[in-house]
């Protein structure tokens, strides 16, 4: 046994990590709940609550995720406090944001992240970049370029580990 889990899909989004028991206390659920809720509604009073909703969790939370963000499905954020994700960053299905992960725009424009991306406590992904699909980032690391599938990107600025790591070889970059 390897002990790997089951893949995560980085097309098809997996609504049940996002579920939430009813009347659990599950600040991250319940915020993603609020802005799917407005999103999805089309009806004045229903979309009032969703932002009441929205301001609440957000308050509790301490993230800053605008109600009209471009969230796929599956989207796990276990400790939100301090995300903040700018308006026209686009998020992927099943990503992974850790705590005060920042999703930040620049002049030129904001991130993009693909499918089953997950982001380190504290990363920084900042300017038009694109995360492709099941690429990683660590704990702190400042993102200004694009990652390639499967790649991991570390450090200050960050620095691209390609997916095929020999963990013998300690540096991958070509000479």
């Amino acid at each position: 046994m390897t002990g790997a889990g089951p893949t995560v899909s980085a097309t098809e989004p997996d609504w049940s990590r996002e579920y939430k028991r009813p009347f659990a206390w599950d600040p991250s659920r319940s915020l993603l709940a609020a802005i799917r809720s407005y999103q999805r509604s089309r009806h004045p009073i229903r979309r009032k609550w969703a932002v009441l909703r929205h301001r609440f969790w957000a308050a509790v939370t301490g993230a800053d995720i605008p109600i009209n963000a471009k969230i796929g499905g599956g989207l796990l954020m276990p400790h939100p406090n301090g995300i903040v994700v700018h308006s026209d960053a686009q998020i992927g299905p099943n990503c992974l944001l850790m705590q005060q992960v920042t999703l930040g725009a620049t002049e030129v424009g904001a991130p993009r992240l693909m499918g089953h991306v997950d982001c380190g406590a504290g990363a920084k992904i900042l300017g038009p970049v694109t995360l492709q699909e099941h690429c990683k980032v660590g704990a702190n690391a400042v993102v200004l370029t694009d990652v390639p599938a499967g790649a991991t990107a570390v450090g200050v600025p960050a620095k691209i580990r390609p997916a095929s790591h020999n963990p013998d070889d300690p540096d991958p970059r070509p000479a």
